[in-house]
């Protein structure tokens, strides 16, 4: 069976990860690249892939069956849109948009045509992920009670020379935190309502660089978050992973769920229970996860082969995605009314 062929739209980072990816996914092939930079075009030369300034152009020369999208976030709709057209798959990268209206209409659009749109939240394809999914499913830790998530590290002065990265919707809580809370969701399930506090005090910014957020789950468990990208800290997905090798590894701990019969922290994937009573007096003890290997961008590419192949469901659907942005947003006008939001 021939390789699904992919188009990567967008040649920055993101975009230039998932051709790595694709590179080494089974049953995927990269076969042309997307970008209006002129840049885009000697990468393109480079890998000896044919160059599109537009989807469209890439859709008239029938060089792909699927898009990954990895534009910039407000041209997601657009670009998503083009795909539906054209009855093209897409991955579009996290988030949809930065506006929920907008990304409702991509997603709905979608569902109309019946046209698979898949949203790049990858980390739900990390081992990890699973591993912590399924014992919180079957009951070792019983019913969950609480949840605590951390992004604490220190995004250096350079980064912020990049114009847009200073303004509204470029900040942690829809960059960084959306991942964090999109596993919360996926681990624990859906939010119902929230209360947020956010600051920018240090750089001065109109985007926040901190935030603290409380949440409610529709079983009734609690939740809490907080997000800081001025902080020198080792509390973060990037540094606690090694998901990421641009990122040092601390060996941290990043998130944590608790509940009636145990707990679980990530990413050392550490299951905490007494083996006898339950009890502040009693011995407590860890045991390790057992999980698989596996790069989550590799992972999320062969699904995304599988999606198109054999109909599977996406793990991370345009739904899935849509539904992570809304609970986004819900933090945003709480932190910005100082009142309790529901969802």
């Amino acid at each position: 069976m021939s390789d699904v062929r992919f188009a990567v739209a967008g040649a920055g980072l993101i975009g230039k990860r998932h051709v790595e990816a694709i590179g080494q996914a089974r049953g995927a092939t990269v076969s042309a690249i997307v970008d209006p930079a002129p840049s885009a075009a000697n990468y393109a030369a480079g890998l000896g892939l044919p160059y599109f300034q537009s989807l469209e152009e890439a859709f008239a020369a029938r060089v792909c069956d699927s898009v990954f999208l990895a534009t910039p976030n407000q041209v997601h709709v657009s670009g998503g849109l083009a795909c539906i057209e054209a009855g093209i798959p897409v991955l579009v990268e996290k988030p949809l948009d930065v506006d929920v209206a907008a990304a409702r209409r991509l997603v709905e659009a979608g569902e109309a045509a019946g046209v698979p749109i898949l949203t790049g939240h990858h980390r739900r394809h990390n081992p990890l992920i699973a591993a912590a999914k399924s014992i919180i499913a079957s009951g070792e830790i019983g019913s969950p009670v609480s949840v605590h998530a951390m992004f604490w590290l220190m995004k250096p002065d350079d980064y912020f020379e990049v114009e847009w990265r200073r303004q509204p919707g470029a900040g942690p809580v829809l960059v960084n935190l959306i991942h964090d809370l999109d596993l919360m969701r996926h681990l624990v399930g859906e939010v119902t309502a929230v209360l947020a506090m956010q600051s920018n005090k240090v750089r001065g910014n109109p985007v926040e660089e901190t935030c603290a957020i409380a949440f409610e789950f529709e079983g009734g468990a609690l939740g809490t978050a907080n997000v800081s990208d001025t902080i020198v800290a080792p509390w973060s997905w990037e540094l606690t992973t090694g998901e990421n090798p641009a990122y040092p590894m601390t060996g941290e701990a990043c998130y944590m769920i608790g509940g009636t019969h145990g707990a679980i922290d990530l990413p050392s994937g550490r299951v905490w229970s007494n083996p006898g009573k339950r009890s502040w007096w009693e011995p407590i003890q860890a045991r390790i996860a057992p999980r698989e290997a596996g790069d989550p961008l590799v992972r999320q590419a062969e699904q995304f082969v599988r999606v198109i192949r054999d109909g599977e469901a996406p793990l991370v659907s345009g739904r899935e995605g849509l539904r992570t942005l809304e609970l986004i947003d819900a933090i945003k006008r709480a932190a910005a009314s100082g009142q309790r939001t529901e969802l």
